[in-house]
């Protein structure tokens, strides 16, 4: 039972950390964000965010892991509610795309990010993401939605593609006024790929 119960408080602090790191990520951005504040607002100690982070860019780690799983999650249902795979690529990119048009995203994972931590196609949840779209795009091959293309070459394409317009609406002037224009930039060049038929 103490094992349980020390597990369960464990898990509390570093939820409560996370949670703090989380709204000072978002609004003050990562450099502005001190790991003093950060704990002061969890009510807890550095020695605390040491112990489960080692430092503040693990926490900010965790703060991606987090949200790029509930990105993630919001993509399936996209994806999984189209028609067709090939319109549920499509739907799936374009949510992406859409996505940075939200604050939280916008600052944490597609302005800090990147900064922080590098290239978002190297983070662990991208490989999984990655692998994902190549089945699809591998089946939309074999089924002869697709151009007899290489599978992987296609995704790490329309991948960067998406990414790179998240990207760029997140640093644009207007986001809302360039949005629209990524999206059907996209649409066109994805097009490409459509076997004739």
């Amino acid at each position: 039972m103490a094992a349980r119960t020390r597990a369960q408080m464990v898990e509390e602090t570093r939820e409560k950390l996370i949670s703090a790191a989380r709204k000072a990520f978002a609004t003050k951005g990562y450099a502005a964000s001190s790991m003093d504040d950060i704990t002061a607002d969890a009510g807890l100690t550095r020695g605390a965010l040491y112990h489960n982070f080692g430092d503040k860019k693990g926490l900010f780690q965790a703060v991606i892991d987090q949200i790029d799983a509930e990105m993630l999650a919001r993509l399936r249902v996209v994806q999984e509610g189209a028609e067709t795979p090939w319109l549920g690529l499509l739907s799936e990119s374009a949510a992406y795309i859409e996505m940075a048009l939200e604050p939280e995203i916008q600052r944490v994972m597609l302005l800090d990010g990147p900064a922080v931590l590098g290239d978002p196609a190297k983070w662990p949840n991208q490989t999984a993401c990655l692998r994902r779209i190549e089945t699809t795009v591998q089946a939309l091959v074999d089924d002869g939605t697709l151009k007899p293309v290489d599978a992987r070459a296609a995704t790490w394409l329309l991948n960067g593609a998406v990414l790179n317009a998240a990207l760029w609406i997140a640093a644009a002037d207007d986001p809302r006024e360039a949005f629209p224009k990524a999206i059907e930039a996209f649409r066109s060049m994805a097009s490409g790929l459509l076997a004739k038929g």
